[in-house]
C-alpha cells in the first residue's frame, strides 16, 4: 500500500485490515503511516519513497496486490505532477509486475484526461495510461471529490459558511459534483483488493449530483446557517491560487481551481460503488459523523 498515510490511503489500510488482509504500508515516513495501525497484528510499515526504484522494488516484494494512492497537489522543485503521477506510477506498476503481483490498483480521479491543458489533470490521465502499460490488466479507480472527517472539501465549505457573511462561489456555481464518502471509496478498494473484479475501470460517486451552488446551500441548510452566495469569476480564483502556492497556509492550489471548472460526476456506463455492493452515503450522513 503506497500512500497509506494520506486522507484516502489510511482509510484503505483500515478497510483492508478489516477484510483480514496482511497489509504492508510503504511510505517515506513509516512511523507516521502506521500510527493508528501500529498494534494490528496484520499490519507493518516500511520506508519507501515512490520516487526511488530500489525502494519500491523492495517494498512490493512478495505482495499479491499493490495499491497506489500517492497523489501530489502542488509541484515543488523537481517533484512535479509528471514525476509523481506518471513516471513514479509507471515504475511502481512495473515493479509490481516483476515481483509477480496478481493485482495492481491505481487511484486516479474523475476528470483525468491525458489531453487536458491542465498539467495536473493531464498527468493523472497519462498516469492511467502508463500504469496500463507497466501492469497490463491494472485496475483504475476514479473517485469523485471525497468527503470525510478531515477532508479538504466539505470541511472547508462548513468553516467558510460559519465565518463569512457571504459565501464566494467558484464562478457562478454551476459545476456539477457528486461527492463520495471517503469511507465508501476505501471499502470499495478493499473489496477489489480482496476479491478481485472483472472490470478494469471504476468511477465512484455519491448518491446525488449537485451543482456547486446547490451543494453549498444544502450544507448551509443542514447546519442551520443562512447565507448569501456571491459568484466570483474563475480568473480571480486562478490568481489567488497562484499567489497561495507561494504562501504557506493558503488552502487553495491551481489544480483545485482547474478541477472546479469541470463536472465531477461518475460515468453511469462504468461500474461504481453499488456494483460492489456498497450503498453510497450522502453528505448529510458525512456531516453527522464528522
Amino acid at each position: 500500500m503506497f500512500g497509506g498515510s494520506g486522507f484516502l490511503g489510511r482509510r484503505i489500510v483500515k478497510h483492508l485490515l478489516n477484510h483480514g488482509l496482511v497489509v504492508r504500508s510503504a511510505s517515506r515516513h513509516p512511523a507516521r503511516a502506521g500510527r493508528k495501525q501500529a498494534h494490528h497484528e496484520l499490519f507493518s510499515a516500511v520506508k519507501a519513497d515512490i520516487l526511488d526504484r530500489g525502494q519500491i522494488a523492495a517494498a512490493v516484494s512478495d505482495a499479491s496486490t499493490v495499491v497506489n494512492a500517492v497523489s501530489l497537489y502542488s509541484e515543488h522543485g523537481g517533484v512535479t505532477f509528471e514525476r509523481v503521477h506518471v513516471e513514479a506510477a509507471s515504475q511502481l506498476a512495473e515493479a509490481a509486475r516483476r515481483a509477480g503481483a496478481e493485482r495492481y490498483i491505481q487511484i486516479s480521479g474523475i476528470g483525468s484526461d491525458s489531453r487536458s491543458r491542465s498539467s495536473y489533470i493531464k498527468a493523472r490521465g497519462q498516469g492511467e495510461e502508463a500504469v496500463d502499460v507497466g501492469f497490463p490488466g491494472a485496475t483504475i479507480v476514479r473517485p469523485a471529490v471525497m468527503t470525510g472527517r478531515d477532508d479538504a472539501f466539505l470541511t472547508t465549505i462548513t468553516r467558510l459558511l460559519r465565518i463569512l457573511p457571504a459565501y464566494p462561489l467558484f464562478g457562478t456555481g454551476d459545476t456539477r459534483l457528486q461527492p463520495a464518502s471517503v469511507e465508501d471509496v476505501a471499502e470499495a478498494i478493499a473489496r477489489i483488493a480482496s476479491a478481485g473484479a472483472d472490470a478494469r475501470l471504476f468511477e465512484f460517486g455519491g448518491p446525488r449530483v449537485y451543482t456547486y451552488r446547490d451543494l453549498v446551500l444544502e450544507v448551509a441548510r443542514l447546519l442551520g446557517i443562512r447565507t448569501r452566495l456571491v459568484p466570483v469569476p474563475f480568473v480571480f480564483w486562478h490568481a489567488l491560487a497562484a499567489f497561495g502556492e507561494f504562501v504557506p497556509g493558503v488552502p487553495l492550489t491551481r489544480n483545485q481551481v482547474e478541477l472546479m471548472q469541470i463536472d465531477n460526476v461518475a460515468d453511469t456506463r462504468l461500474p461504481g460503488l453499488r456494483d460492489l455492493g456498497i450503498e453510497p452515503h450522502d453528505i448529510d450522513q458525512v456531516l453527522r459523523s464528522a
